[in-house]
C-alpha cells in the first residue's frame, strides 16, 4: 500500500508515462483512413493532420483566418491565360480566364519521418516468416521532400484506384487530371502486374510541371480562388513515390499493412503504435523542420495569455495518446480525474460543467472552477443534417410527389426540440446549407427557410397541419401507402449503436409517427455506413460537415450535381442534381464577396429548400473544457493541425491526478475486519471439532 501512495490505484496508463510532456485524448472508433488520398473525417484528421503536412497551413492565433506557408516557401504566384494562352493582366474579367497558374516554392532542407520505406534495397528483402509487432522494426531511412513528391500525390487523387473523395471535384479545375486518370485505368487493365508506383510515374499530368526540385507549378480551368485553400488540407500533402512501392510488398500487403495503417509524413508526430482496439500512439519527429510557436495573434488570443510560448520551436509536447474509449461516460469520468487533458461536454454531463447567470451568461460550475478547468465556446462552421438519398424511388427524384413528401418530413422534424433536450441548447436551427460566419448565410426574417418555418418576431414552425396536407398531395393519405394500404414505411440508416444513441433513434422514430410514417433503422459500424453512402445503398441518413475552409463554396459544393458521392464519388452525399442550382454553382464558385454573389447565394438556397434534398438540421455551439496544464488551447476550426502548439505542464497534472485519486483505503480495512470477525468464530467453532474429534 505504501508503494501506491505517488501513484493512483485507478491510473489507466504506463508508469511514469504522465511525467513527460504528453498529451492524452481518444477515440471511439478506428479511423479507417490514415492516406491522405483517401481520408476526409474528422476522426481520421485527428491523426493525420499531425502526421502530414501540405503547402499551406491557417494562422493559429489569428481571425479572420489568415494563410500563411507551411511547406511551402511562401504565397503562391497566381497567373492568367485566356483560351489561347495568352497571358492575362490579374484586373481580366472572369469569363476571359481560361486558365489559372499555380506558381508554388517550397522549402529546402525538409526530410521525411524515419520509415522503412526510404530503404529500397529492402523493398523486396522482406524475410518471408517476418511477424515483427510494427514496421519500426525494420532499417529506417530518410530523405529529403522535393517538388516531385508533391506532384506524386497529386497523381494519386487522380488514379481511379486510389478512390480518393475529391478526385470527381479536381477533376472539373485541375488541367489533366481526367485524361491522366482514364490513361491510369488503361495501364492497369494492360500491365495488371505494373505496380502503382510505377504505373504512376510513367505518365504525365498536363497541368502539372515540375521546374526543379524545389518549384512546381498547377495550372487550373478559368478562375478558382479557393484552390489555394485545398492546397492546405491533407489531401495535398506530399507523398514519396517510396512509400507506395514500399507497401506494394505482398507480405505486407496480406497484413494489411499499408498508408491505412503507417503513414509517412514530414509533420511533427510520426504514428507509432496503431493498435485500434486499446490505443494509438504519436511520437516526435526529430527529422521535423524548424517552425515556431506564433509571435503574434489577434486581440483575444493576446488576452488570453497566448503569447506566452512565442518562438518556441514545435511540437511543445513529445507523445500524444489516443486511447479507445466507446462510450461518453467513461471518457468524463476519467476527465475528471485527469486522465484525459480537454474533452468536448455531452448531453448527460453538461450541468455538472456548465451554469447560466440570471442575465442567461454562460459559465463554468463551482466544481469546474476549483479543479481550474477552462472553458472555450465557439460557434462552429458545420452543419448536421437529415439527407435523403435523391436516388432512392421512394424518397427521391424531383416529381411533386417526392418533392411534398420530404417538405412533410422537414416539418415534422422539430430541430428546436432536438437541439433542446440532445445539445443542451447548444444549437441554432439551420435555414439552409450556409452557417453562421460564412458569406451568404443571412440571419432574420430574410433568411428564414419558407417550407419549414413563418416569421412573428421569431421563427414559427409550420403547424403538424400542413405536414399532413402535403403528405396526401403526395398520395400518402394519413401515411398510408396505396401499394400496401398500411403506413408507409421508410429506412434510416445510421452508424449510432449502444446506450447513448437510444433516445436520439427513439425522438427519430416518434417525429415520423406525428405523420403515421414508419421508421425502420438500419444501424451499422461506420464503416460500412460509409460504404453504403458510396454505393447509394441508403434511403435517408444523418451526417455532418465541417468548413474545410471558409467560403459558401466549400457547402454549396455539397449539393453540386458533379459531386454527387454514388454517381461521381464526391461529397454531395444526398446525390442531389438540380441544373438551375449547378449553372448558379459554377457562376458563383469564382466570385468575391460581393452583393451580386450574395444575390447568386440566396437564389441557390431558395432552389434546395423547396427540393428539399436535405431536413437543414442545426448549427452547434462548441463547448469544450480543458485542465490547467492543457496550455494555448484556442478555438480554430480551420486548423486540423493543431496539436503542435499545445503545451503541457506534467508537474501540475501530477499534482492534480494525485490530490483527485488518493487511494482511499477505509473499505479495503473494513472489509479485513469483517472478514476477520466472520472467520475466527468458524475458525473456533473448527478447532473445537477437531479437538473433540481427537477425543
Amino acid at each position: 500500500m505504501a508503494a501506491c501512495t505517488d501513484r493512483a490505484l485507478n491510473n489507466p496508463y504506463v508508469e511514469g508515462e504522465g511525467e513527460e510532456k504528453v498529451i492524452y485524448s481518444s477515440f471511439s472508433e478506428r479511423p479507417k483512413h490514415l492516406d491522405p488520398a483517401k481520408a476526409y473525417s474528422s476522426n481520421e484528421y485527428a491523426i493525420i493532420a499531425q502526421i502530414y503536412e501540405p503547402l499551406f497551413q491557417y494562422h493559429y492565433l489569428k481571425r479572420p483566418y489568415q494563410l500563411e506557408p507551411l511547406l511551402a516557401a511562401a504565397m503562391p504566384t497566381v497567373s492568367y491565360f485566356d483560351k489561347h494562352n495568352n497571358p492575362l493582366p490579374n484586373t481580366a474579367p472572369d469569363v476571359d480566364i481560361a486558365y489559372s497558374e499555380y506558381l508554388l516554392s517550397i522549402k529546402a532542407g525538409t526530410k521525411f519521418q524515419p520509415h522503412p520505406s526510404f530503404n529500397i534495397k529492402r523493398h523486396d528483402d522482406l524475410p518471408s516468416d517476418w511477424d515483427a509487432v510494427s514496421i519500426y522494426d525494420l532499417p529506417l531511412g530518410t530523405r529529403e521532400l522535393i517538388a516531385d513528391d508533391f506532384i506524386y500525390q497529386i497523381k494519386r487523387l487522380a488514379d481511379p484506384a486510389t478512390q480518393s473523395p475529391i478526385a470527381g471535384l479536381m477533376a472539373n479545375y485541375i488541367i489533366g487530371f481526367n485524361d491522366f486518370s482514364k490513361k491510369q485505368t488503361a495501364l492497369k487493365r494492360q500491365f495488371p502486374t505494373l505496380r502503382k508506383a510505377q504505373r504512376l510515374q510513367s505518365e504525365k499530368m498536363f497541368g502539372v510541371k515540375k521546374i526543379d526540385d524545389h518549384h512546381f507549378s498547377i495550372r487550373v480551368k478559368g478562375k478558382y480562388p479557393q484552390f489555394i485553400n485545398w492546397l492546405a488540407m491533407p489531401f495535398f500533402a506530399p507523398m514519396p513515390w517510396e512509400a507506395d512501392e514500399f507497401y506494394s510488398n505482398p507480405l505486407l500487403a496480406s497484413k494489411n499493412i499499408s498508408l491505412d495503417w503507417y503513414p509517412v509524413g514530414t509533420g511533427p508526430y510520426f504514428l507509432a503504435e496503431n493498435n485500434p482496439n486499446r490505443r494509438m500512439v504519436l511520437l516526435k519527429n526529430q527529422n521535423f523542420h524548424d517552425e515556431y510557436y506564433p509571435i503574434e495573434g489577434d486581440q483575444a488570443a493576446s488576452a488570453q495569455g497566448l503569447l506566452k510560448d512565442a518562438g518556441k520551436k514545435l511540437p511543445l509536447t513529445d507523445k500524444v495518446i489516443f486511447s479507445l474509449e466507446k462510450e461518453s461516460i467513461p471518457y468524463w469520468n476519467k476527465f475528471l480525474q485527469g486522465y484525459y487533458d480537454a474533452s468536448g461536454i455531452s448531453s448527460d454531463s453538461f450541468d455538472q460543467a456548465v451554469s447560466f447567470s440570471a442575465d442567461g451568461d454562460i459559465g463554468l460550475t463551482t466544481n469546474m472552477i476549483e479543479r481550474g478547468i477552462g472553458l472555450q465556446t465557439a460557434v462552429t462552421t458545420s452543419s448536421y443534417y437529415f439527407g435523403f438519398n435523391m436516388l432512392n424511388e421512394v424518397v427521391g427524384g424531383y416529381s411533386d410527389k417526392a418533392k411534398k413528401l420530404r417538405q412533410a418530413i422537414s416539418i415534422v422534424m422539430d430541430y428546436e426540440e432536438y437541439i433542446s433536450i440532445f445539445q443542451n441548447g447548444r444549437g441554432v436551427p439551420a435555414q439552409g446549407i450556409i452557417p453562421p460566419g460564412i458569406f451568404g448565410y443571412i440571419e432574420g426574417e430574410l433568411g428564414i427557410n419558407p417550407v419549414v418555418y413563418t416569421w412573428d418576431e421569431g421563427l414559427v414552425r409550420r403547424p403538424i397541419g400542413q405536414a399532413k396536407r402535403l403528405l396526401a398531395e403526395a398520395g400518402y393519405q394519413k401515411g398510408i401507402d396505396p401499394a400496401t394500404g398500411k403506413p408507409l414505411v421508410l429506412y434510416f440508416d445510421t452508424m449510432d449503436s449502444g446506450p447513448d444513441s437510444k433516445s436520439r433513434l427513439n425522438w427519430l422514430r416518434k417525429q415520423f409517427n406525428k405523420i403515421n410514417i414508419q421508421l425502420v433503422i438500419r444501424g451499422t459500424d461506420y464503416n460500412r455506413f460509409q460504404e453504403k453512402m458510396r454505393s447509394g445503398s441508403a434511403q435517408m441518413f444523418m451526417w455532418g460537415w465541417n468548413a474545410d475552409y471558409p467560403d459558401p463554396e466549400n457547402f454549396l459544393f455539397l449539393l453540386y450535381g458533379k459531386n454527387a458521392k454514388s454517381i461521381y464519388g464526391g461529397e454531395n452525399a444526398a446525390n442531389y442534381q438540380n441544373v438551375q442550382f449547378d449553372a448558379l454553382f459554377e457562376q458563383m464558385s469564382t466570385m468575391a464577396n460581393t452583393p451580386e454573389r450574395q444575390l447568386i447565394i440566396s437564389k441557390m438556397v431558395a432552389i434546395a429548400q423547396q427540393d428539399a434534398p436535405w431536413l437543414w438540421g442545426f448549427h452547434p455551439k462548441a463547448f469544450s473544457l480543458h485542465h490547467g496544464w492543457y496550455k494555448n488551447a484556442y478555438p480554430n476550426l480551420m486548423a486540423n493541425n493543431k496539436t503542435k502548439y499545445i503545451n503541457i505542464d506534467p508537474k501540475l497534472r501530477q499534482i492534480y491526478q494525485n490530490k483527485w485519486n488518493k487511494p482511499t483505503y477505509w473499505p479495503l480495512l473494513l472489509a479485513m475486519l469483517i472478514a476477520a470477525c466472520l472467520l475466527l468464530p468458524a475458525y473456533i467453532i473448527y478447532r473445537r471439532i477437531e479437538r473433540a474429534t481427537a477425543l
